[in-house]
This record gives structure tokens, C-alpha cells and sequence, in this order.
């Protein structure tokens, strides 16, 4: 049986799903509703005992995830009584009983908006935020009126001029591999902004997939710093519009510092749809290389 760090502890993976609408980012912040506070206070409550999360990734205010991964180190004991006398494993029980307590009015709309899909004790050496090899976002983008469509309001960028996603797709392309991406990130002190870019790519879904019609960003890398993905997308943007030529995003990642010209773009467009994890006789490998500092050296 695998556990966490600590022997009287289990270390359970969480599978989750939320819409980023009425939240301020993921991470608690004193006298605001964040999804890791909604989450440890549902689990305190189940547990009846304190919970503390360590997640994928970070997502900012008003960003969705369809496929995020958490992790927290439950209580042996707390974990073996989760089914109580019902027929389910430990990890389905809680499953069950974080959708009783989440889906009690806990959002504005009055049902949950914060889903565990899945709950399972982890592999050996797993760690949510450092074990990942990869995350993959998709940023959403209706550029023509009539796919101006009020149900995806929450998840969709209204954009009044058509873009050429042709030229963002060429821009996008080259800007793939690793670099320093100070100029696309929100610095944080003593936090490297080296990142490996595995894929950026744009398209106009065809009809009769999900998303047709609309022009969408596939983003995926080892890892994102502050800001990284809808700073890309912002330049990107320039570039549909023909503000600026595909060679521009790329130049402004060679200068390494912060372009103005480079928008941020709206939060609400932006979700995380899968973290990635190696076979799990190389997650703790994973782990222990993810914490090294990189250099371009």
C-alpha cells in the first residue's frame, strides 16, 4: 500500500473539475472564495480533520480546469472509515461525500461548481505539482457574431474582428522549445521563468466537433509561470488582427523583458484540460528533477 511522507498518512490523488467563474484563482486568500479554500473546508469536513491540497497547477481568478490533479495526505485511520458499513472503496466514499458537502448552495448558482470526479490513493513517490511532466490549456475565441453563443459566455473570448489563424498558428510555432519566458511571465521573486514550451498551436474547429466554429489554442508545457498563457495568446492576438507579423511574438521572447504591447488576455476563455504523469516507478525520479532550478547553460 503506497503512502505519503508520513507512514500514518495515505496520500490521496484527487481528479477535478471546476468553472473558475465565482472564484478568486485557486489559492486560499484570506476573506475570498478560492477553490483550494471551498475544497479543504469540504474535506475538513468529511475528514473531520484539517486538509491542506497541493495541486497541478495554480489557476488564476476567473480560469476553469476540466482535468486538474491534486493531491493530500489523509489520516489512516480517517481514510479506512470513509465507506463505513456501505460497499464502496475509501476513495468512492469520499467521492460521494465531498459531492454532498460541495453541492450544498456552496456557489452563487446554488449547486456545486467545484466537482471531484475521482479519489484514489496514489503510487509511490506522487506528488501533484512536481511529478507532472506536462500540462495542456485550451483558450477559446469567437471571432464572428454569429457564434456569439450566451451559454458559453463563461468560457468563451467574444472577439469583435476575424482573425487569421493561420498567421497566430505560425507565430505560435515559434515560439515551441525551451526558453526563458520573463517576457510573456509576472515575475516572482526568486522563481525561474524558464519553462519548456512542448506545444502552442492554433485552429478553427470544423464543424461537427465540440467547439466548432470557434478558434482555439492548444498550450502545453512542463510547466507555466504567472500570466504565461493568456500573455501568448495576447500577442497572438496582435497578430490575427495584423497589428503585428508572425515574427513579432518570437522577437519580443529573444528581448527577455516585459512588452507593453503584449495584452494580457481575459482570464475567462482559459482552461486547464489535462495534467500528465509519467509510469509510476518514475514519479518520485520526476519529482526530485521538477525542484531543480534550470538554467539555459
Amino acid at each position: 500500500m503506497s503512502t505519503g511522507p508520513d507512514p500514518a498518512a495515505v496520500r490521496v490523488r484527487l481528479d477535478l473539475s471546476y468553472d473558475g467563474s465565482a472564484f478568486a484563482g485557486w489559492a486560499t486568500q484570506p476573506g475570498l472564495r478560492t477553490v483550494q479554500g471551498v475544497l479543504e473546508d469540504a474535506l475538513a469536513t468529511v475528514l473531520r480533520a484539517p486538509a491542506r491540497l497541493t495541486v497541478a497547477g495554480r489557476t488564476d481568478a476567473g480560469v476553469h480546469a476540466r482535468g486538474q490533479v491534486a493531491h493530500v495526505d489523509v489520516p489512516r485511520e480517517a481514510w479506512a472509515a470513509l465507506p463505513g458499513r456501505a460497499d464502496r472503496t475509501p476513495g468512492d466514499a469520499l467521492v460521494v461525500r465531498l459531492g454532498g458537502v460541495l453541492g450544498r448552495g456552496g456557489s452563487p448558482r446554488g449547486t456545486a461548481d467545484v466537482v471531484v470526479r475521482r479519489a484514489a490513493e496514489a503510487p509511490g513517490g506522487f506528488d501533484a505539482r512536481f511529478s507532472a511532466v506536462w500540462r495542456r490549456y485550451a483558450y477559446r475565441i469567437a471571432d464572428h457574431r454569429d457564434r456569439w453563443d450566451p451559454l458559453r459566455r463563461h468560457d468563451v473570448l467574444w472577439h469583435g474582428r476575424p482573425l487569421d489563424v493561420a498567421a497566430m498558428d505560425d507565430a505560435a510555432a515559434r515560439l515551441v522549445g525551451e526558453h526563458d519566458f520573463a517576457a510573456y511571465c509576472r515575475p516572482r521573486e526568486g522563481a525561474t521563468t524558464i519553462r519548456t514550451l512542448l506545444h502552442l498551436g492554433w485552429r478553427r474547429v470544423p464543424a461537427g466537433e465540440p467547439d466548432a466554429g470557434l478558434v482555439v489554442a492548444t498550450v502545453r508545457a512542463d510547466a507555466f509561470c504567472h500570466f504565461m498563457v493568456r500573455a501568448l495568446v495576447g500577442a497572438s492576438l496582435a497578430v490575427g488582427e495584423g497589428r503585428r507579423d508572425a515574427g513579432w511574438p518570437g522577437a519580443v521572447l529573444a528581448a527577455g523583458v516585459r512588452d507593453a504591447a503584449v495584452g494580457v488576455a481575459p482570464a475567462h476563455a482559459l482552461t486547464l484540460e489535462e495534467v500528465a504523469y509519467p509510469a509510476d516507478h518514475e514519479l518520485a525520479a520526476r519529482a526530485q528533477q521538477a525542484r531543480a532550478r534550470r538554467s539555459l547553460d
